[in-house]
C-alpha cells in the first residue's frame, strides 16, 4: 500500500495559508532572539511562497506557469534549507526549533506527494 495520500489539490489549497503563517508567524513568536536571520529568512521565504504558489500551475494558481513539479523541487529544498538553517547560521531555541518542524514539516508534504496519473493512463491493482 502506498503511503503517499497528499494531492495537488490538497497541496493547493495548503500553500496560501502556509505563505502566510511563514510571514506572520515570526512576528507572534518572536523569532530572532538568537539571530536576526531567523526572523527574515521566514519571512522571505513566505513572500516566495507567496509568489510561487500565484504561478504555479495548480487549480489555485493564478498564472499557472510552472510546472507542479517545479513547485515541489522549490519545497523540498526549502525543507532542507530550513532544516539544516540552524545549523550554518547561529539560531539555538525556538529559533532552531521553528526551522527543524518547519523543515521536517514541509519535507513530509513533499515526501508524501501523490505522483498524479499520466492522462489516458489505466490504473492497475495492485
Amino acid at each position: 500500500m502506498d503511503p503517499r495520500f497528499i494531492t495537488k489539490n490538497m497541496h493547493a489549497v495548503l500553500d496560501y495559508p502556509v505563505a502566510l503563517s511563514l510571514m506572520v508567524a515570526p512576528f507572534i513568536l518572536g523569532l530572532g532572539d538568537s539571530h536576526p536571520a531567523a526572523r527574515w529568512l521566514a519571512v522571505g521565504t513566505g513572500v516566495a511562497a507567496l509568489i510561487l504558489t500565484l504561478l504555479t500551475n495548480h487549480r489555485l494558481g493564478v498564472l499557472r506557469v510552472l510546472p507542479y513539479a517545479v513547485h515541489l523541487a522549490v519545497d523540498g529544498l526549502v525543507g532542507v534549507v530550513f532544516v539544516f538553517a540552524p545549523l550554518v547560521v547561529p539560531f539555538s531555541g525556538l529559533d532552531a526549533i521553528y526551522y527543524w518542524a518547519n523543515g521536517a514539516a514541509v519535507l513530509m508534504v513533499v515526501g508524501l506527494h501523490k505522483p498524479e496519473r499520466a492522462s489516458g493512463q489505466v490504473g492497475c491493482a495492485s
